[in-house]
């Protein structure tokens, strides 16, 4: 039983240093990562990786991207979804390039420098959102088309992500040769899969919701979104996708039936109660600050390409659109924050062997400095406006 106790660890330890993370107006995020850090084999040594943290953190990455999904807001994405494209594609875009020519100059393989590049072409805006209700700017235009250029970034790394792993886990089964029938074949099943999620969108979804609500039984509704959940998931890893992609999709699913406001207050508890903190643990489990100073030389020019690539591409796919300098600006410093989706990516390209282990820690480091320093980058700018506008 002693897997009991290293739960409890990892509950108290992570609740305190979400606590104290949020009250210094950091991200809880990071304090969790830190945990693992401190209580996994770079430092203490009290908490092992092994396959009762593995499920545990499987599960919590699968309802993590359900909980993304869940937050998509599809009638917001419609009505601004011409510069929110434009935000998001071009905020993609310019990280897979500069980054995967980056990896390269640091001799990682053609397969390794682009799942980096994917990797900082992910967003997390949830902690934009918060420094956007903060200074009451969330309404606005710049308000808006983050949300929505969020909303497109997240199925964008999905789908990139998925296609990936898909390829070259291919590849890699094949003995390192392309392997046309395989391909093809799990091509012809990934289709079908998103045939599926459409008829889910459509049918599926809103039918299963609607039996669920007539069941006797207690929380009828959220255990049919958790069946939808981890259904989707599964069939999603059994089609050679990632699992998470599923999950994302379930979310966005239930999202547009009339039990999306109980699902999202019910599945976020079981969530952050249990499966998420163990996921961000297992991250830190897998740090080394072996050879950490001479880590900085990837450390320090990565995290500022991460910043500039994201801040300068989703400002330009602003300016492109019309918008002054100064939206363009806040623009870009809101989508500049990597958190959890870029976590979740780097832990699937990690074992999926497509993110060695020699740079995992690095790459894990900048994921944290982006994510600290975005808030600052974003008051910064909305504060140059305010007072822009002032002078004006």
């Amino acid at each position: 039983m002693e897997y009991l106790g290293t739960l409890c660890l990892i509950l108290i330890s992570t609740a305190l240093a979400g606590h104290f993370f949020r009250r210094f107006n950091l991200p809880a995020v990071v304090g969790q990562l830190l945990c693992g850090i401190i209580l996994g084999p770079a430092v203490l040594g009290w908490v092992k990786g092994d396959e009762f943290i593995e499920i545990f953190a499987n599960i919590g990455v699968i309802i993590l991207m359900f909980m993304a999904g869940l937050e998509s807001d599809l009638a917001l994405l419609k009505k601004y979804l011409k510069p929110a494209t434009s935000v998001a594609v071009m905020g993609v875009l310019m990280p897979i390039i500069l980054v995967y020519l980056f990896g390269l100059i640091f001799n990682f393989n053609n397969e390794e420098a682009i799942f980096l590049g994917v990797t900082f072409a992910a967003t997390s805006v949830s902690i934009s959102v918060e420094v956007l209700k903060e200074l009451h700017f969330l309404d606005s235009k710049e308000g808006t088309t983050i949300l929505g250029a969020a909303v497109i970034d997240d199925i964008l790394a999905v789908l990139i992500l998925s296609v990936l792993v898909s390829i070259f886990s291919d590849v890699a089964a094949s003995g390192g040769g392309h392997t046309s029938s395989n391909i093809g074949l799990s091509l012809i099943l990934q289709v079908i899969y998103f045939v599926g999620i459409y008829l889910l969108f459509k049918w599926i979804a809103p039918w299963l919701i609607k039996f669920a609500s007539r069941l006797t039984i207690p929380a009828s509704v959220i255990l049919m979104s958790v069946f939808i959940c981890l259904g989707m998931a599964w069939l999603a890893e059994e089609v050679g996708l990632s699992g998470v992609v599923g999950s994302f999709f379930a979310g966005v699913a239930v999202a547009q039936t009339s039990a999306k406001r109980e699902v999202d207050e019910n599945i976020e508890p079981i969530g952050y109660a249990v499966f998420i903190p163990v996921f961000f643990v297992s991250i830190g489990l897998n740090m080394t600050f072996d050879g950490f100073l001479s880590d900085l030389v990837f450390i320090i020019p990565l995290t500022i390409l991460a910043l500039l690539t994201k801040w300068i591409g989703c400002g330009f796919g602003a300016k492109i659109l019309g918008m002054d300098l100064k939206s363009a600006d806040i623009i870009g410093a809101g989508m500049v924050s990597r958190g959890e989706m870029a976590l979740i990516i780097a832990q699937i390209g990690y074992n999926a062997h497509l993110l060695s282990e020699k740079y995992y820690s690095g790459v894990i480091v900048v994921i944290i400095l982006t994510t600290v320093i975005a808030p600052f980058m974003l008051k910064s700018a909305i504060r140059r406006k305010r007072k822009a506008d002032l002078m004006a």
